[in-house]
């Protein structure tokens, strides 16, 4: 899981992106685009990992029942991740709202 390089590469767009100019700052929104499906389609994986795992322990094929439980967890907390990165945007999102120019 490279959800915490994916947070310093997005931190380290963040950052050059305020002293660059605009045209730079358009191919940092396709990286930030780019990072952003990355990280979304490597969550979905997990998820559909995790419930391949859950089938096959209620089933009763499952074959390495600790490979299972270890796909569950990183399903879970991928889940998890992504949804404080969103509460985080959200956040800041509102924040920049109330900003009165």
């Amino acid at each position: 899981m490279n959800n915490i390089n994916d947070l310093k590469q997005l931190n380290n767009v963040a950052h050059t992106s305020t002293t660059q100019n605009k045209s730079e700052n358009s191919s940092i929104g396709e990286e930030f685009s780019k990072l952003l499906k990355n990280s979304i389609e490597d969550l979905n994986k997990a998820q559909v990992e995790g419930e391949a795992a859950m089938t096959d322990i209620a089933t009763g094929e499952v074959k390495d029942l600790h490979q299972a439980a270890i796909a569950i967890t990183k399903a879970e907390s991928s889940m998890r991740f992504m949804l404080e990165v969103r509460n985080k945007a959200i956040n800041a999102y509102k924040e920049i709202t109330r900003t009165q120019i």
